[in-house]
């Protein structure tokens, strides 16, 4: 799952790399409920691939959409503006979250549900961090 929802892919590109609140939790509530860990992923190279300059917010609700971006893509290529720039991606597997609560139960923890949710968001956030700090190029990695 994407946990930032639409926030996420719908980031400018002076917002790259910065991890939107993680909505209510509904992915830790879905772990929790199947008895599974979670799997955080941190992902370096994908904000580059098509980066978003500015949003129409009229356009978007005009056409039912949660945004519509303008990107770089588009104002550099015209009408080939849907090829992505060339990007080198990276992904790095986090720890797996353990969640130690019994599963299929009708209620959690609302607080913990939250607590479990900004932990891991907090921890993919530290992970992007250092990944960009170790990266030489966007293109090359």
């Amino acid at each position: 799952v994407f946990p930032e929802g639409n926030k996420g892919p719908g980031k400018t590109f002076d917002q790259r790399y910065q991890l939107r609140r993680f909505g209510r939790g509904g992915f830790v509530q879905i772990a929790m409920r199947a008895g599974v860990p979670i799997i955080p992923m941190a992902v370096v190279g994908s904000e580059e691939v098509m980066p978003i300059l500015f949003k129409i917010p009229t356009l978007a609700r005009a056409l039912g959409l949660p945004y519509f971006p303008i990107t770089a893509n588009m104002v550099l290529l015209g009408p080939l503006g849907l090829v992505p720039f060339p990007a080198k991606i990276r992904i790095r597997v986090l720890d797996p979250v353990h969640l130690d609560v019994p599963p299929d139960q009708p209620r959690y923890s609302r607080s913990r549900v939250m607590d479990t949710s900004e932990e891991i968001r907090r921890s993919i956030q530290d992970e992007l961090y250092d990944m960009l700090r170790a990266r030489r190029s966007v293109w090359s990695g």
